[in-house]
């Protein structure tokens, strides 16, 4: 990571090296040596005043740094895109994951090496809530800052006092109004004469995003935006003279790609547009597409994607602009697509909670055939599975619960390709047992009693896994008419494809492994057994030495663990007709030796490949060939 300050670069290196992650949450989490509150004698209100206020500076301090460490990332990948150089693009994303947790430690063992036995005392911590509140009043990043405390004081304080007095349990400083100079969005005015129409306003509010790097032919492109616009404002057209066109002033970056995030504004008609912004072997730049579809956008920040990289200095007014464009679109997952995710768990917990004060149906066992490493509950109310690891792990998986956790660690640092499904990932979650039906208790009991703890009326969860809820492809295959199921089974074996492209081999590929999303994709959600492809040895079965070996329920052959024969997995996936029938259509290469080699000698070689959230069939090099040839 040369090209890192060494303050990131120590940072970077700390991290990959530090296998304790913390995964707690806020204001839930609580970690298991915290302290328990005293009265602390000889100190004076002054005494307690002044230790107030440098507690509340030093975790503010702590925070700043954090941020700064977290915007240099982003303002790095813009050079990085720049120079095309996509491994260390990935690497930078894939650390900055840690670097929350590394701050949080920081900021803990400080408060402890400096201030010992009286940051224990009660009488303290209303104060140094009240202390930060004040820091907070024109702070650009205010709900980052509390929930940065609420993650210090958790590890400082035992649970028994997580309540409204020490902890941010709903923010005290509103996000609203809060904005950046420059402002968190650019206005640019087509109708206005002096700007010169839309081709001369589109091409301004391209370069004025300072990208250091050719175009191949920006006029071109810009030909290209404006037909494209032009399709989709409904006719007649009639541009108002207070036409905007606004973009949010920082490009957003994620593996080869930039993305430019904006709406046109005519009257009360917003046209929300994202565009991606590609280079080529060269080194020169295009602009792919134009993308109009709200769907188009929502599948840019996707649960099933990885996170942006964007430099932001008010992210609060970044969340409300994106909201502008996709209303449905719940905040803590915009947080979480703009790679705050400890920000999206708060405030998916915050959710949460409402949803159960609001709701009055019980947790039920998940729908599906029961796992054998995962044990799965749900809320039919609320649109997601609650996952524990069991006490006991089928012997066939070979795996234990510290293999099971790593798993999924991997899948969060990551490219998702839009095709795993990330997880939100909380410590010791108190739920009320009223709300659980009993068939789910003793399921639970019998498979995770070791993460439960009854405490009257509640059941609190050590460690949990939350996901968005899909159908089961298995369920989906079952009960499908026959064009679903062809849909189901193309989009399976896309999946997968562009899974191994992305050096994801999922390893278990059984369809119950896989779900149905509202959208209609199909996205893997089990992780246990999944490799890295280049972990991989694929093999041919070598031919049968005679024909009673080939007909004994033995191999053979020697196998060892990480071998894969892609020949077998049509004797567990084709079963059904209407399956086998689509696959052999589409996929039949899965069941060959030959298409993941072919794979895995890419990725060996460093090659990764181009797979972008949007179809083929809307770039622009797709669409206005096909113009041409009609």
């Amino acid at each position: 990571m040369s090209s890192l300050p060494r303050e990131l670069s120590d940072s970077l290196s700390d991290s990959v090296s530090d296998n304790a992650r913390d995964n707690s949450i806020e204001p839930i989490d609580f970690d298991d040596d915290s302290g328990e509150l005293t009265e602390v004698s000889g100190m004076s209100d002054e005494e307690e005043r002044v230790l107030s206020k440098n507690v509340a500076s030093d975790i503010l301090a702590g925070f700043d740094k954090h941020y700064r460490l977290f915007r240099y990332c982003a303002q790095q990948a813009k050079k990085l895109f720049e120079d095309g150089d996509w491994h260390l693009i990935q690497q930078l994303a894939r650390d900055r994951i840690d670097f929350y947790d590394e701050r949080v430690k920081e900021a803990v063992d400080l408060l402890r090496r400096n201030y010992g036995a009286p940051l224990m005392a009660e009488s303290v911590w209303q104060k140094v809530k009240t202390r930060f509140v004040t820091y907070l009043v024109d702070h650009k990043q205010p709900e980052l800052a509390e929930t940065f405390f609420n993650s210090v004081i958790t590890k400082i304080l035992h649970r028994d006092y997580y309540h409204n007095r020490f902890l941010f349990v709903r923010p005290a400083v509103s996000t609203e109004y809060v904005e950046s100079d420059p402002p968190s969005y650019r206005c640019y005015y087509p109708a206005n004469p002096e700007s010169g129409g839309l081709r001369k306003t589109l091409k301004r509010m391209i370069s004025d995003f300072g990208l250091n790097a050719e175009f191949v032919d920006l006029d071109r492109d810009i030909r290209y935006m404006a037909f494209a616009a032009r399709q989709v404002i409904p006719r007649p057209i009639k541009i108002d003279q207070d036409c905007q066109i606004q973009v949010l002033g920082s490009l957003f970056f994620r593996n080869k790609g930039a993305y430019i995030i904006g709406k046109f504004m005519n009257g009360n008609l917003p046209l929300p547009f994202a565009i991606p912004i590609l280079r080529d072997s060269t080194g020169r730049l295009y602009i792919d597409t134009m993308l109009f579809n709200v769907q188009q956008i929502a599948t840019l920040f996707s649960f099933t994607r990885a996170y942006f990289l964007v430099d932001m200095e008010t992210p609060g007014a970044y969340v409300q602009f994106l909201r502008t464009l996709l209303p449905n679109k719940p905040k803590a997952e915009m947080y979480t697509m703009l790679g705050l995710h400890k920000q999206g768990k708060t405030l998916f917990y915050r959710d949460f909670l409402h949803h159960l004060k609001h709701s009055h149906d019980n947790f039920i066992v998940a729908p599906g055939i029961k796992g054998l490493v995962m044990a799965v509950f749900t809320l039919p109310s609320y649109p997601y599975v609650f996952k524990l690891i069991k006490d006991k792990i089928a012997p066939s998986k070979e795996i234990d619960c510290a293999g099971v956790m790593k798993k999924y660690q991997l899948v969060k640092e990551h490219d998702r390709v839009g095709r795993m499904a990330d997880t939100w990932e909380y410590s010791h979650v108190s739920l009320p047992r009223s709300r659980f039906c009993q068939e789910l208790i003793d399921h639970l009991v019998d498979t995770c009693e070791s993460s439960l703890t009854f405490e009257g009326d509640m059941i609190t969860i050590k460690h949990v896994y939350i996901e968005r809820r899909m159908t089961p492809l298995n369920i989906y295959l079952h009960t499908g008419t026959d064009a679903e199921v062809e849909h189901g089974i193309i989009e399976y074996g896309n999946a997968i494809k562009q899974l191994a492209a992305a050096n994801i081999f999922p390893g278990d590929m059984l369809f119950k492994n896989f779900g149905v999303t509202r959208l209609g994709r199909v996205v893997f959600y089990d992780y246990d057994e999944i490799e890295y492809m280049t972990d991989c040895n694929f093999r041919k079965i070598p031919e049968a030495p005679n024909p009673e070996a080939e007909m004994s329920h033995e191999p053979w052959y020697r196998v060892e663990a990480k071998d894969v024969f892609p020949e077998e997995f049509g004797q567990f996936l084709l079963g059904d007709r209407r399956v086998r029938k689509a696959f052999l259509a589409k996929h039949k290469d899965l069941l060959e030796y030959e298409f993941w080699q072919e794979r895995k000698d890419r990725i060996q070689q460093g090659h990764i490949e181009d797979i972008f959230p949007y179809s083929e069939a809307v770039r622009f090099t797709n669409r206005f060939k096909r113009a041409r040839a009609q």
